[in-house]
């Protein structure tokens, strides 16, 4: 088969090749996937788990990606609730090979049923970002009809999706961003937005929740608008942001078939909408990664028509 392979960390995105590689095979409670859509996020090249497995022992040439949208081809082992033919979306474990080709092996568990009316582009540009903001926004942040959240990079891929599922959940959501970024946020449901660049942070006031993607300063700031009993939420790893009488909980996303159903449904009922920035083939994706130009959202890579 056809897939993406990354061999030289250093290199950053000008060492991905096309390669021709085995196709996988199904281990107890895998499924094989045609895949039809693939996300990718360029931070996949800095992290650990794209070059070496959970031992750190060296695991190149490896297949990076790890969201996907496409069908069943075969069953594993003792694997149950899928089917041979089925359409699935879902997130891979992050120290096998990925979804950059045109199969991919993964654990059953973590995929979930895409239905026949939502397209496999939108089903791989939702997953990552879908169970990041859900996992963040409800599981770890607990938030709540009624309370307040500050999204940070509101009009970004994650922040986005955020910023829909806090609006839709009854929160007031203000968003934040570059200048630029001002109208999308707005219009991904934002009911405010501050410029980062040009605004001060702290005239937010105070807030329930904070939905941190970028970190170090920002984070530390943002800790000091949090009311008691609050909580900031981030994905950048730990931080020492902390807020008087609350919490900070740094998390990483993980698979969820019951919260991929839940934001796929509002995909469906047209609650949701997912930020789709450049969308390519597999043979022209080495091209796309290293071009100086790329459109903001999601970067999708289209693999069987």
């Amino acid at each position: 088969m056809k897939a993406i392979v990354v061999t030289d960390q250093a290199a950053g995105t000008a060492g991905v090749k096309l390669v021709e590689r085995p196709e996988p095979q199904a281990a107890i409670n895998d499924v094989v996937v045609q895949i039809h859509a693939s996300g990718f996020t360029g931070d996949e090249l800095t992290w650990p788990s794209t070059w070496t497995d959970r031992v750190s022992r060296d695991r190149t040439p490896s297949i990076p990606g790890h969201e996907l949208a496409g069908v069943v081809t075969a069953l594993g082992y003792g694997t149950t609730g899928l089917s041979i033919g089925q359409r699935v979306f879902g997130l891979t474990d992050w120290y096998r090979d990925g979804t950059l080709a045109e199969h991919v092996a993964v654990e059953a568990r973590n995929l979930a049923p895409l239905p026949a009316d939502v397209d496999f582009t939108v089903g791989a540009a939702l997953v990552m970002p879908g169970l990041t903001a859900w996992q963040g926004l409800f599981e770890h942040g607990h938030l709540l009809a009624g309370q307040s959240v500050l999204v940070h990079g509101a009009a970004g891929v994650v922040g986005s999706m955020a910023t829909q599922l806090a609006r839709a959940a009854g929160a007031y959501v203000i968003g934040t961003g570059r200048a630029a970024a001002r109208q999308t946020a707005l219009d991904f449901g934002a009911q405010e937005f501050l410029d980062l660049d040009n605004e001060d942070l702290e005239d937010v006031g105070g807030v329930d929740l904070v939905f941190d993607v970028i970190g170090g300063d920002i984070a530390k700031r943002s800790a000091g608008l949090i009311r008691a009993g609050g909580t900031l939420v981030t994905i950048t790893g730990q931080t020492e942001a902390r807020p008087t009488g609350g919490l900070t909980i740094d998390f990483v996303v993980v698979p969820d078939r019951a919260q991929l159903g839940e934001v796929v449904q509002r995909v469906r009922d047209g609650r949701l909408r997912t930020n789709i920035g450049n969308v390519s083939t597999l043979d022209d994706a080495v091209a796309a990664f290293n071009a100086t130009e790329r459109r903001k959202g999601k970067t999708i890579i289209r693999v069987h028509a």
